[in-house]
C-alpha cells in the first residue's frame, strides 16, 4: 500500500485529503507544518513515506523551502505540491525548488488520486532499454539507471530521470512540451507546459558544464526540446 505524506495546515482541509486517500488505499501521516513534515521524514516513519503532498502557504518555514530541504535530503521522493491560487510565480518557485508537479486548491479526489498515481509510476524503475549513453563524460546507464558526469554520480529525482531517458532514447528528435507531459508526467488532461521547462532547467542545471548553453537538453524555438550532442 503506497504511503503519502500530507503537509497541510489547514486541519479541515487536511482531514478532508486524509480520508479521500485512506479510502484510495492509500496509508498517510499528516503534518500541519514544515518542521513537523521534515522531523517525520529524519525518523524511522519516514522511511515508509512514497510520495510528499506539499501545501505551499505553510506557518513558519513555507513550502518552498520545505521541498528545498526535502530535495537537499533525497533526489527520489515525489513531492505534489499544493497552492491556493495559481499564482503563475508560486508555481514556477515551487517547481524550482523541486516539485514534480502541483495541483491547484480546492483540489477534487479524483484529480488529485490521478496526479498521485502517476507521480507514483514515475518513481517506479523504468522498464525501457535503448542503449546506454556515453556522451563525452555523460554516462546514462539505462540498465542501472543511474547517471555520472565526469565519473561523478549525478542523484535525479524520478521526473527529472525519466525525462532524460525519454529525450535520450531518441537523439536527434524534437519532442513537443505536449508530448513529455504525456509520456514523462501522464498527462493526457490538464497538462501545463511549466512543469516540463522547470524540470529541463534542473536537469541543465546538474547534467550541462554550462546550463545556460546546453550541450545534451536543447532548446528548439517554437517547437520543444531534444537530444544532443548532434
Amino acid at each position: 500500500m503506497p504511503h503519502v505524506l500530507l503537509i497541510e495546515d489547514d486541519a479541515s482541509v487536511r482531514d478532508g485529503m486524509e480520508l479521500v486517500l485512506r479510502r484510495h488505499g492509500y496509508g498517510v501521516d499528516a503534518a500541519a507544518t514544515g518542521e513537523e513534515a521534515l522531523a517525520l521524514l529524519a525518523g524511522a516513519r519516514g522511511a515508509r513515506v512514497e510520495l510528499a503532498v506539499l501545501d505551499l502557504m505553510l506557518p513558519g518555514m513555507d513550502g518552498f523551502e520545505v521541498c528545498r530541504r526535502i530535495r537537499a535530503r533525497t533526489a527520489v521522493l515525489p513531492v505534489i505540491m499544493l497552492t491556493a491560487r495559481g499564482d503563475d510565480q508560486d508555481i514556477v518557485t515551487g517547481l524550482e525548488a523541486g516539485a514534480d508537479d502541483y495541483v491547484v486548491k480546492p483540489v477534487t479526489a479524483p484529480v488529485l488520486e490521478a496526479r498521485i498515481r502517476a507521480a507514483l509510476r514515475r518513481a517506479e524503475p523504468s522498464l525501457r532499454r535503448a542503449g546506454d549513453a556515453d556522451l563525452a563524460g555523460l554516462v546514462i546507464d539505462r540498465a542501472g539507471l543511474t547517471v555520472t558526469r565526469h565519473g561523478t554520480p549525478v542523484p535525479l529525482p524520478p521526473t527529472e530521470l525519466r525525462l532524460l531517458l525519454e529525450l535520450s532514447a531518441s537523439p536527434g528528435r524534437v519532442f513537443t512540451r505536449e508530448q513529455l507531459l504525456a509520456s514523462v508526467w501522464d498527462h493526457t488532461f490538464l497538462g501545463d507546459s511549466r512543469l516540463v521547462d522547470a524540470a529541463v532547467g534542473r536537469l541543465r542545471a546538474k547534467i550541462e558544464e554550462v546550463p545556460g548553453r546546453p550541450r545534451y537538453v536543447q532548446t528548439v524555438r517554437g517547437f520543444g526540446y531534444r537530444f544532443g550532442p548532434l
